[in-house]
């Protein structure tokens, strides 16, 4: 099938002020009708959402609800895909596996969307996942988890794959000569299988992890796991989480851990991160989307248009720069709206140009899907990011 064709996004003038109205909405475009499920060729197009907009997860999932909003006003206000509008459906699982479940079915049930995005995280998705492939109709997550699509058929995701981030750790921790690391993970679906992928990964360069420490996504008080790794005698320290817990992990870390350095996942990629972690970011090393230092990569760079773009419209649109997770966000809707636009509704045709995705410059990486691989990105998606003075810096000899 022929690759995809990139929708040009065009920026609104008065997107600001057209959204306004409609920012505490659980839906955007057309709604009115109830046509356009099930591959139908009339009516509008429907797009359903489910995303961590409240609880643990609302820092990913209430970017990722303004881009989704965003973008459909942009689809919508440029004459739709083939003169159809877009219908987007926004359902808030509250940061729960049976929220994002019970959310997913009436969806895709009642509302008989044409594709389904989220969730914002991985337990989350994994609870939607088994409802898209019974009901063979298209998903893209935007969470990490390499587990999201692992042997799926019909469910995608955007988010870089655990596995890819751990690669790109593990290669610094190489070059560096780090031997022995401690582990502080997230206990929820987000965090397992990392120890387990670090041992695997690092084995060749004798990395291994030498303590591990669990907390969960709403924990608020980390003392107890810092001291524990103090006590390993690490060389470096891997922090797994996402804001706000990841955040205050890390302000732990700096006061009672262990003085060596530090690591992050791609979860905190936004600013809730900086605010709530504060002067105790300031060195740790991160792999990151190229967004967060868009301003510092080369001209060639071949994702730096669609990244500058995507924030300059967001900024107009929210007085706010995007997080990675609304980069996530944008990714998943445009693969949407570009399949859309190239074979129309029909579940099957849909997926098919889904997993045909090749060499697509996103927010989050440059895509290319294979029925292999349904996320589509490889460590390169990433650059090595240090914070300095409450800022994302990109470390020497990470571009071009």
């Amino acid at each position: 099938m022929a690759r995809l064709r990139t929708l040009t996004v065009v920026t609104v003038a008065v997107l600001a002020l057209a959204l306004a109205g409609c920012a505490e909405s659980t839906s955007g475009g057309n709604t009115g009708g109830s046509s356009g499920g099930n591959g139908n060729d009339n009516g509008p197009i429907k797009i359903g959402a489910v995303l961590d907009i409240t609880g643990a997860g609302a820092s990913l999932g209430v970017p990722e609800r303004k881009t989704l909003e965003m973008l459909a006003q942009q689809v919508n206000d440029s004459g739709g895909i083939d003169g159809r509008r877009i219908e987007l459906l926004i359902e808030d699982n509250q940061s729960t596996e049976d929220g994002a479940a019970k959310a997913a079915s009436k969806l895709v049930q009642t509302e008989k969307v044409n594709i389904l995005l989220g969730a914002s995280r991985t337990g989350p998705s994994l609870a939607m996942r088994p409802i898209a492939e019974q009901a063979k109709i298209p998903m893209i997550s935007l969470a990490a988890n390499e587990k999201i699509v692992t042997g799926s058929e019909w469910v995608f995701k955007t988010a870089q794959n655990d596995r890819v981030v751990i690669e790109k750790i593990v290669d610094d921790m190489t070059a560096k000569g780090y031997k022995k690391i401690g582990l502080a993970r997230d206990a929820s679906g987000f965090g397992e299988g990392v120890a387990e992928t670090f041992t695997e990964l690092g084995k060749d360069a004798g990395i291994q992890i030498v303590a591990t420490e669990k907390f969960a996504p709403d924990a608020s008080d980390f003392t107890a796991q810092m001291v524990n790794l103090r006590s390993a005698n690490p060389d470096a320290v891997v922090i797994w989480g996402i804001p706000p817990a990841a955040s205050l992990a890390q302000v732990a870390y700096r006061k009672v851990g262990p003085k060596v350095p530090v690591y992050q996942s791609h979860g905190i990629g936004n600013q809730v991160f900086l605010d709530t972690a504060g002067d105790s970011a300031d060195g740790l090393i991160a792999p990151l989307v190229r967004m967060v230092v868009a301003d510092q990569l080369p001209e060639n760079d071949p994702q730096k248009q669609t990244v500058t773009t995507f924030i300059n419209d967001y900024k107009s649109a929210y007085n706010e720069n995007p997080s990675t997770f609304a980069g996530h966000a944008y990714d998943g809707f445009m693969i949407a709206v570009n399949a859309l636009k190239e074979v129309g509704t029909d579940p099957n045709k849909l997926r098919d140009a889904i997993e045909n995705v090749s060499d697509w410059p996103g927010v989050s990486g440059v895509f290319t899907m294979t029925p292999q691989d349904h996320s589509g990105l490889t460590k390169e998606a990433l650059v090595l990011v240090t914070v300095e003075k409450g800022n994302w810096k990109l470390l020497e000899g990470q571009a071009g």
